[in-house]
Order: structure tokens, then C-alpha cells, then sequence
């Protein structure tokens, strides 16, 4: 017999009898939130974040994007991308370089540190997701990635 003093455990089998659970925004969120928290605990080692990972990742993509640009690309405020940018220039990861198509822009160019890094870091997420999604078949981690992408552009 339960006691008044006993507390109920959370578990999957409460949470899915919610109209919540079902809603696709809502699974969305908890997907992307389970996904960053591990994929932080496993970049931790390489002193980087999620946020980070994703403005090295376009950095050493060859885009040579502007600092607008990388905040459109992250889905970010642009005075929420110049400080990740910073905390990877005093890394030494990138540099910002000056836009000969106009002198006030600045360009995002991964360094070869910060090449490194990424390959590193890059490998560590692709890990990372494989843990997140190891209830999906291959197949189903490719619908899910084409979906996404329908979503995204």
C-alpha cells in the first residue's frame, strides 16, 4: 500500500497518456533538448557547447559567412552570436576577416586550430546522435532527417 509519504517516480508510461506528448511542437523541443544535453556532457572534453560546435561547424564549412549570416544560419539573435564568436577567436578557432564586398562586414574563417577542432568535435556529435536516436533504424534516421529538413528551409 502506498503511503502519503511515498512519491510518485516520473516515468514514460504517465507522461505519454498526455495530450501534451503527442503534440508535435512539444516532441520537437524534448528531442532537441535531450539531444543538446547529451551532446554537451560529450563536447564538454573539448571545452566546447552545442552553440559553439554549430558556428565552428559553418565556420570550417567554406561558407566564409558574415556574422548575420551566422546568426540566420543558427536561429540566433545576432547579439547572441558575437559572443560565441568570441569566446572562439580568443580560442584561437577562427578569425573574423573583413569582406572585400563590404569593408563593415566581417567574415567567419575557421582557423586551422579550429579545423582540427571541428573534425574532432564533429565526430563526438555524429556519436552523440547516434545514442540520441539508437531507438531509430537507419532508414528512419533518414526520414526523419529529410522531414526535418522540409521543416528548416
Amino acid at each position: 500500500m502506498r503511503t502519503h509519504t511515498q512519491t510518485r517516480r516520473p516515468g514514460p508510461e504517465r507522461f505519454l497518456g498526455t495530450e501534451l506528448a503527442h503534440e508535435i511542437q512539444f516532441l520537437l523541443a524534448r528531442t532537441s533538448a535531450r539531444g543538446s544535453a547529451r551532446a554537451n556532457a560529450m563536447l564538454k572534453p573539448l571545452k566546447l557547447k552545442v552553440r559553439q560546435y554549430s558556428a565552428l561547424s559553418i565556420a570550417a564549412s567554406g561558407l566564409r559567412p558574415t556574422q548575420r549570416e551566422m546568426a540566420f544560419f543558427l536561429q540566433l539573435d545576432p547579439s547572441q552570436v558575437v559572443p560565441i564568436l568570441d569566446q572562439l577567436e580568443d580560442r584561437g578557432l577562427i578569425n573574423r576577416e573583413t569582406d572585400p564586398n563590404d569593408r563593415r562586414s566581417r567574415l567567419i574563417v575557421a582557423t586551422e586550430a579550429g579545423m582540427d577542432l571541428y573534425r574532432r568535435a564533429h565526430e563526438t556529435t555524429l556519436a552523440s546522435e547516434d545514442i540520441t536516436l539508437d531507438t531509430l533504424t537507419p532508414r528512419e534516421r533518414e526520414q526523419l532527417r529529410t522531414l526535418l529538413m522540409k521543416i528548416v528551409i
